[in-house]
């Protein structure tokens, strides 16, 4: 093989892999995006038992082909008390097992699979009518894509098996397996998706380019490295989302380093995984995850104390900083600085807001005085960076504006005009009717219950949509938080009829409860309502806001 060759191959190579890499992240983020709302109520009613939150993490990581899309998920779910730490890490053990799961499904071959997923994928895609059908066309291109993209990797890796050049590097990490594993690690966490390193790793074995033993450590070397991926984008993170993830990376990190250890003294353990090389090598990824959860699952308690002792949060520091305003008055003199100060103070304003929406649900449940103080105290707040960011904004305009600063000014007020009214929502009426329902010891029907439930992680879900377009100023989601809209009138319409329907059967609860029930949902969907208002001025940039305008 000459060395032009060589580049040549390499090329298809890489390209096969990058190819795999986008299609994995197509498949997620098409499920993200049409399924975010049902998967948040999926995930948080999976917190009753350890072993169902661990099914319900294993089913969650499969759909989205990611263990770290569920770990971020989890970690954001526990810093804002939906979820404890003990279940959020039930839930991410066994999201690393549906991760494994996903890469057993990926590596079937069918002749006919991949025609049939890009055929039903574009069809969908293009005829599908509500922003979920496309996602599911989204989601049936990107399978097909991995599958094509790991049958360019067998191909174009295929001449390489008699190259002595690669035979001797591939020669080498199966006896330094050390190597093979940090590279695994490495690659894994540069690529951002463990799916798909161990889906090439695993490539790579069939077509024997690397050893049995290369191989596996790779895997659990990309095992290290996926539990780094969301160990790294929550540095900033809450402590308790924080905590999560690294007994996270502990467990699993450990477990893989522990793995390799033992296939390195006995590599001859591989052999009763499987009879090819890509039997062995993928069920390696499967047993090792499976064993870790099932080892894990007991001891996740003292895990967490532990970390408890070693991870403390520095509350003063927290507020501090939390307590610092980006309102510069020097920057009044400068519009389009100081118009950027007002959107980085309102950002933090619906941040502050999407606290307090996580931390209202619970007390329907059960009264916590603390917890509503603090949503009290949080309301106040809103209010003050209201009342401040409208007197900066006038002040601002007093020397006059550009036609588009101008512009740009309103739409910040109308905006913080209603975020205001979605905080009032919450501190003023929900957190009223949580009281009164647990002040008279009254209790929602257990279908009332879930709707109201699932009502809120769908308006939870499109608020951190609002927070993401006004970060991205994206119009895609733009337009997709605008649609929500209407999507949740919809809903609230469907839940109003479905509580009136248990009136009419006489049950005691939705009688008792009728009043909070509904004021509930009406509160949730104005809170929906103001968050939703993000999306205008990009779609009116665009020209679609129109078309897109709901009602």
């Amino acid at each position: 093989m000459t060395e032009p060759h060589a580049i040549q191959i390499l090329i298809s190579i890489a390209g096969a892999a990058a190819l795999l890499i986008w299609a994995v992240r197509l498949v997620r983020t098409g499920v993200e995006r049409g399924y975010a709302a049902p998967m948040r109520v999926w995930l948080r009613h999976s917190a009753q038992n350890r072993l169902l939150a661990a099914v319900t993490g294993m089913g969650a990581a499969v759909l989205l082909q990611s263990s770290t899309a569920v770990a971020v998920l989890i970690s954001n779910f526990v810093s804002k008390g939906s979820l404890t730490t003990l279940a959020g890490l039930a839930i991410i053990l066994g999201a690393d097992v549906g991760s494994a799961i996903a890469t057993q499904l990926l590596m079937i071959r069918q002749p006919l699979l991949i025609p049939l997923l890009i055929l039903f994928g574009v069809v969908i895609f293009q005829r599908g009518e509500g922003t979920n059908a496309r996602q599911i066309g989204r989601i049936f291109i990107g399978l097909a894509l991995i599958l094509v993209s790991l049958e360019m990797i067998r191909g174009a890796s295929a001449p390489m098996i008699t190259n002595p050049s690669t035979q001797a590097v591939m020669g080498y990490l199966g006896r330094d397996l050390l190597t093979a594993f940090i590279i695994g690690a490495v690659f894994a966490w540069g690529v951002h998706s463990s799916v798909a390193a161990v889906l090439l790793f695993v490539t790579l074995a069939s077509q024997g380019l690397l050893s049995v033993a290369a191989a596996g450590a790779m895997i659990l070397g990309a095992n290290l490295g996926g539990a780094c991926i969301a160990f790294v984008l929550t540095l900033a993170a809450p402590i308790a989302a924080r905590r999560v993830i690294m007994a996270n990376l502990l467990l699993r990190g450990g477990g893989a380093i522990l793995a390799m250890s033992l296939i390195a003294a006995m590599p001859n353990l591989l052999d009763y995984l499987g009879k090819t090389a890509t039997e062995q090598t993928i069920n390696l990824h499967l047993v090792f995850n499976l064993a870790l959860a099932v080892l894990a699952l007991p001891v996740i308690g003292p895990v967490n104390a532990a970390l408890e002792r070693f991870m403390r949060a520095d509350t003063s520091a927290t507020q501090k900083l939390e307590n610092l305003s980006a309102l510069d008055p020097k920057l009044i003199e400068q519009p389009q600085r100081g118009l950027d100060c007002a959107a980085r103070e309102l950002l933090g304003m619906g941040q502050r807001i999407e606290r307090m929406l996580a931390a209202i649900e619970p007390l329907y449940e059960t009264w916590d005085k603390a917890a509503a103080e603090t949503i009290s105290n949080e309301d106040y707040i809103i209010k003050k960076m209201h009342l401040e960011i409208k007197l900066y904004l006038a002040n601002m305009g007093r020397k006059g504006l550009e036609e588009e600063l101008f512009r740009r000014s309103m739409d910040l007020a109308l905006l913080s005009s209603s975020f205001e009214s979605a905080s009032d929502a919450i501190a003023r009426v929900m957190l009223k009717l949580a009281k009164r329902l647990n002040a008279q010891n009254l209790y929602f029907s257990s279908n009332g219950r879930d709707e109201i439930s699932a009502f809120s992680n769908r308006v939870q879900s499109n608020v951190q949509l609002a927070l993401n377009v006004m970060m991205t100023q994206d119009p895609d989601a733009a337009r997709e938080l605008v649609a929500a809209k209407e999507k949740v009138r919809q809903v609230e319409q469907k839940l109003q009829r479905s509580h009136i329907g248990r009136l009419r059967e006489g049950l005691s609860e939705s009688i008792e409860t009728s009043n909070i029930h509904q004021e509930t949902l009406r509160a949730l969907k104005q809170v929906n309502t103001a968050f939703s208002i993000v999306g205008h001025p990009i779609l009116l940039k665009t020209g679609d806001l129109l078309d897109s305008r709901l009602s």
